[in-house]
């Protein structure tokens, strides 16, 4: 068994997409005619969409129209992603097959649907680094809530206190610190001085090492 495992948040500590949903929820509020908060991008980072299009945009409280904005969202982000692709992360694929390397298990615990996920995969070739997905359509309470890291932890067969957590967005260190596991808060999303509540706070990828995780647990 693993000596412990590794959950990878993924948008914004794997992979650079804020620009493509961010274009995504602009191209679904002019095709909607719908407005945009200011600082909606912000306020939603890391949310899952049931959340953020009734309580942060105010879009509509009906379930079913929920599901099909949210639903139409991701496929204008997947189209976006289809054109113009997508950067990784400096140090992401590096630390991953480090991990690998080293016999540490790996998943990832993400508020973004599995088809977006598969949409990368293809592009990229990263599912090979991952023994466990837990996607959106996983859990029913979304970040800050633990369930997507608790889950994903169970998959690895590792309890919460062995797992370390990558993740960028306050809601998700949050989800994280409330299931009890390391967290490793990286500075794509948020200034490193709003991270430093973490047990460790890069500005990339790069500056971790499997030592570096190892000591996290002495």
């Amino acid at each position: 068994m693993s000596d412990f495992g590794a959950i990878f948040d993924w948008d914004g500590v794997v992979i650079d997409s804020s620009e493509k949903h961010e274009s995504s929820w602009e191209l679904l509020a002019a095709e909607t005619g719908r407005p945009l908060p200011a600082d909606h991008f912000k306020r939603g980072f890391g949310r899952k969409n049931q959340i953020i299009i009734p309580e942060i945009l105010n879009w509509s409280h009906d379930p079913a129209e929920i599901e099909r904005l949210a639903g139409r969202k991701e496929e204008l982000y997947r189209q976006l992603v289809g054109e113009g692709g997508v950067r990784i992360l400096p140090g992401a694929r590096e630390l991953l097959a480090a991990l690998q390397t080293a016999g540490i298990a790996c998943a990832i615990g993400s508020s973004t649907p599995r088809a977006n996920l598969e949409a990368i995969f293809a592009f990229t070739g990263l599912d090979e680094f991952f023994d466990a997905v837990v996607s959106a359509e996983d859990v029913v309470h979304g970040k800050p809530a633990p369930d997507v890291f608790l889950q994903a932890a169970a998959l690895l067969d590792l309890s919460p206190a062995r797992c370390v957590v990558f993740e960028d967005a306050l809601f998700g260190v949050e989800a994280a610190q409330r299931a009890g596991m390391k967290v490793v808060a990286v500075a794509t999303t948020n200034p490193i001085e709003l991270l430093r509540h973490a047990d460790n706070a890069v500005e990339s990828l790069k500056q971790i090492t499997v030592p570096d995780l190892r000591r996290l647990f002495v």
